[in-house]
């Protein structure tokens, strides 16, 4: 025998009760490992060997090219901030997508052998 029981009788408050769902980061993992291996998460790291700024060790080749993209006036040492240099990161990520971590960080990383190398890096991290 199956009972089912509910309660017929609207309910005598009326409210609308809206729950806050937290962002979908689909790159959050990615970013903390590339933090890691580029910078130890520091978001103030400076490369003079390669003028390379933040969290992100963003270069001028990679900023140029995204001012042009996006129509930017962004400076290098605006890539201290790390929400510039995150929302740059997300640029190039979002282009791949967040389905191929490994293309992401090596096409960051830049062209050629040691994207490999860097890549283990940050899938070690992951």
């Amino acid at each position: 025998m199956l009972l089912i029981a509910f309660n017929a009788f609207a309910p005598s408050r009326k409210e609308i009760v809206v729950l806050e769902n937290p962002p979908v980061e689909p790159f959050k993992k990615l970013i903390d490992a590339i933090g890691m291996v580029e910078t130890k998460r520091d978001t103030l790291a400076y490369n003079p060997f390669e003028v390379a700024v933040g969290y992100f060790q963003i270069r001028p080749v990679r900023l140029k090219d995204y001012n042009e993209r996006t129509g930017s006036s962004y400076l290098i040492q605006d890539m201290f901030n790390y929400r510039i240099s995150e929302k740059i990161f997300l640029y190039y990520a979002s282009k791949i997508g967040p389905y191929n971590f490994e293309r992401i960080a090596r096409e960051w990383n830049g062209s050629g052998k040691m994207t490999y190398v860097y890549w283990k890096e940050v899938k070690k991290n992951l």
